[in-house]
């Protein structure tokens, strides 16, 4: 996957890989969502999958994956899908020549004449104290290891057009609603950072369209990416991730005519439930808009390393 000028392009789809996801059946596996104390999605499953020793580097100019890489990713997704089909199921893959240890998956949606698309990138990147090593790895090659976590990064993204040629998708292009996140530097010399507003504008978006109250930390339902409004899903079969579609459509369709203040504004200030733009903008939102989230429920926990990490129910 390359993103040029907030365009999406899928450069390589195995064919081996989307016929195995084709035959992905109604069956369902049983696991746990959390976050780890880092802030990454994972879900406990019920057994171990195996990742082996993948290679390390990749010539992004190089669209189409080694014969060696796709021989063991085959081999990664064909356990998962055995173990969790239903987070695989309907989706197609495609090859990332970026992030060749984060194959990439998507599946697009249309509500009323708006496009989305469901974007699942795994992570098959050693996390040492998440996992237990089989062989060590080289300078070229990952280590291979076994764990009952997948980690993953389910997000959807509105589009203002899917690319097709010859029948294929070959890119998406994204409905830009954010001008520019951007905002400036901090620091002298060496030690100059960038100011974006990415999180500010994501609390914002989430909390607008969360009930009064509702803690749901590390999980933002309503994210700023790619230059727009997302939504991170964590309900993840094929049902569930339709039920909340509209949920993101109707947000966009409220935040679209007052983005340029609302840009302004979080230009201006860091976000806060107190700003007056944000309560004016809480008190037009319909209560039944919050129904989704009602039973939604994050507990933080200590797991056996002793690291702080959050349950997610509902």
């Amino acid at each position: 996957m390359e993103q040029i000028s907030n365009e999406i392009r899928v450069s390589y789809a195995d064919r081996e890989i989307n016929a195995l996801l084709e035959n992905i059946g109604d069956a369902t596996g049983t696991f746990s969502r959390h976050y780890s104390q880092s802030e990454e999605f994972f879900l406990k499953l019920e057994r171990e999958y195996t990742v082996p020793h993948l290679p390390i580097h990749h010539d992004v100019r190089e669209p189409v994956p080694s014969d060696f890489y796709l021989e063991k990713v085959r081999g990664v997704i064909g356990e998962i899908a055995s173990i969790a089909p239903q987070v695989l199921k309907d989706l197609v893959y495609f090859f990332d020549p970026a992030e060749i240890l984060r194959p990439c998956f998507f599946k697009i949606y249309k509500v009323e004449e708006a496009y989305y698309l469901y974007l699942m990138r795994l992570d098959l990147m050693v996390k040492t104290t998440a996992c237990r090593v089989i062989a060590r790895g080289t300078n070229d090659t990952t280590p291979e290891f076994a764990t009952s976590r997948l980690y993953l990064e389910p997000v959807v993204v509105p589009l203002s057009e899917v690319v097709r040629q010859d029948g294929k998708v070959r890119s998406f292009r994204i409905l830009q609603t954010i001008s520019q996140t951007w905002i400036g530097e901090s620091g002298r010399g060496y030690f100059v950072q960038g100011i974006w507003m990415d999180m500010d504008l994501t609390k914002f978006f989430s909390k607008l369209f969360l009930p009064k109250g509702k803690r749901t930390y590390p999980f933002w339902p309503y994210i700023c990416k790619y230059k727009t409004i997302c939504h991170t899903v964590i309900s993840l079969s094929p049902d569930q991730r339709k039920t909340t579609l509209p949920y993101l459509h109707r947000a966009i369709q409220f935040l679209i005519p007052v983005l340029d203040k609302f840009q302004s504004t979080m230009k201006a200030a860091s976000f806060s439930e107190d700003l007056p733009y944000f309560v004016e903008l809480k008190s037009k939102i319909p209560e039944n808009w919050y129904e989704i989230w009602k039973d939604l429920k994050i507990d933080a926990y200590l797991n056996e390393t002793e690291a702080k990490e959050f349950k997610i129910d509902g």
